[in-house]
């Protein structure tokens, strides 16, 4: 199973892989003492700003849908494991399946690229993926997943800071139709308690993180496509949250169901999903390619609500529909 998923991340990722290395845009010009400083500042354009065409609408579906089901096999992990297990468990599987794919073992990196690299495996990986399961202990994965419609407003204020140019209209009007949305999704766990308010504060700071994340990867992609980028960036974070994972094995007891959970979030979650993400990424860049984070939602409420019996209060279903909306306008053409 695992050498089929990789073997058709391997495709993806070669198909979509830009041919040339597109230019980096900053502020301002950093003089040569000052420039090595600087590079984990920079962020690019996506290869096209056209409006989303078969492979990106493709991209966005296939890794949304696996992404939002990962909240809901956080949470069958959860049952019996510690949240620390989880977060170095699904690292692990997810380094795994690519591990076994020849162009990510293989693709050089340049060395001046690898302070880029290791903070995107913090701020992709190691954070993130450190605050969910804790985060999932007081709230429910459907609320978990449908938060993370919040990441296409702080992709796009990110990348608007460091391209040093707003958003095209539809975008800025995405924005605002999702915020309003995530405003609804979230106003039940402001009400729910000082803990439950907490979870949803944590999942808010996972996509800060992310949003960092997907800025930084796009010239990366671009120069090395995705595959290389990511395992390595999971190596790297596997490494950083191995004795939070030590820790929580004496708390942890091994069942087939949970762990089995963790095996497909890692595999997919982790492994697959994050090498679709970032080719959309270079692709249609940080901005446009976040609108995954709309769609997840869907999934994670489906899921939540069929799989688990979770209660979702009706003006959070009303807010999905708006981040969806959201979703859409963003995804229109970029300028």
């Amino acid at each position: 199973m695992a050498s089929r998923l990789a073997g058709c991340v391997a495709v993806v990722d070669l198909g979509a892989r830009p041919r040339t290395l597109q230019p980096v845009t900053t502020l301002h010009e950093p003089s040569p003492g000052r420039a090595a400083r600087q590079r984990l500042s920079l962020t690019a354009e996506g290869t096209s700003a056209a409006t989303f065409g078969t492979t990106d609408w493709g991209l966005v579906f296939g890794s949304s849908a696996i992404w939002g089901a990962s909240f809901l096999f956080i949470a069958e992990g959860l049952e019996t494991l510690a949240p620390g297990l989880v977060t170095v468990l699904r690292i692990a599987f997810g380094w795994l399946v690519l591990t076994t794919v020849r162009r990510a073992r293989t693709t050089r990196v340049d060395r001046d690229d690898w302070p880029r690299l290791v903070v995107v495996s913090i701020v992709w990986f190691a954070i993130p993926m450190t605050i969910f399961p804790i985060a999932e202990q007081w709230i429910s994965s459907s609320i978990t997943g449908m938060l993370n419609g919040a990441l296409p407003i702080f992709s796009t204020g990110l990348a608007a800071l460091l391209l040093h140019r707003l958003p095209g209209r539809y975008q800025l009007a995405g924005i605002a139709v999702g915020f309003a949305g995530i405003v609804l999704i979230s106003l039940p766990s402001w009400q729910g308690g000082a803990r439950t308010a907490l979870g949803a504060v944590l999942v808010l700071v996972a996509m800060m993180s992310y949003a960092f994340a997907g800025n930084l990867m796009v010239p990366l992609q671009h120069r090395y496509g995705a595959l290389a980028v990511i395992w390595r960036a999971q190596l790297v974070g596997m490494v950083l949250t191995a004795p939070y994972g030590i820790v929580g094995v004496t708390e942890s007891t091994l069942a087939w169901r949970p762990v089995g959970a963790v095996f497909l979030l890692g595999t997919l979650g982790t492994g697959v999903a994050f090498v679709l993400a970032g080719t959309l990424f270079g692709r249609v860049g940080a901005s446009r390619g976040s609108i995954i984070a709309y769609l997840i939602p869907v999934v994670a409420l489906a899921l939540g609500v069929v799989l688990r019996d979770e209660h979702v209060e009706a003006i959070a279903v009303a807010g999905l529909g708006l981040a969806i909306v959201g979703a859409w306008l963003t995804s229109r053409a970029g300028r």
